[in-house]
């Protein structure tokens, strides 16, 4: 009788140990499935850059360092991969998104350009994508945070660390000065 108990318990044990395997592997699965998500909205909003650019530069005559800043940081973004590192990742695409938040500003001082439907259906495009990065990190922060609280907590962290799992990185802002709302002067 005493060894049918033992061997109930044991039997739990490996089937809880089974079940917290898996759920890693699927926390595991959902984290790269975010950062996948991230990494196709900035290739959309990369794609977007040269467009903009071209409709914009004719105009912006003054500014033309900051689209120069604009092109080669597009260009260093897309040659980043999806195995590059989040935080890495994340303070170039911040350097796009304040570059990027220039121009717009910038465009508002040009009024034959405010009104030019090419440029007026970019900035939508633009908006909406910047919307959809945001979405796709909100996704990928949420999909690392269940992860992590798996990986640290008891007792999964005890599965997590004999199989080797390991706390992913949130996709964040690590400059303070990209949380506040930028100032625009007219």
């Amino acid at each position: 009788m005493t060894q049918l108990i033992l061997l109930g318990i044991v039997a739990a044990v490996v089937l809880y140990g089974i079940y917290i395997y898996n759920q890693l592997v699927k926390n595991r699965q959902m984290v790269k499935e975010g950062y996948s998500g991230i990494d196709v909205q900035l290739k959309k909003r990369a794609n977007l850059i040269p467009n903009l650019v071209a409709a914009v530069k004719g105009y912006m005559k003054h500014e033309r360092e900051t689209l120069e800043k604009l092109t080669e940081l597009r260009a260093k973004a897309m040659g980043m991969s999806e195995n590059t590192d989040p935080a890495q990742r994340s303070a170039v695409e911040q350097e796009i998104s304040s570059l990027l938040g220039k121009v717009m500003v910038a465009v508002e001082n040009y009024p034959d350009l405010k009104a030019d439907r090419n440029v007026l259906d970019l900035q939508q495009q633009l908006a909406q994508i910047e919307h959809d990065i945001q979405m796709a990190r909100r996704y990928y922060n949420g999909a690392v945070r269940e992860n992590n609280i798996l990986v640290e907590s008891f007792p999964s962290n005890l599965v997590a660390n004999f199989f080797r799992f390991m706390k992913a990185e949130y996709f964040e802002l690590e400059d303070a000065s990209a949380r506040q709302v930028p100032k625009v002067e007219l």
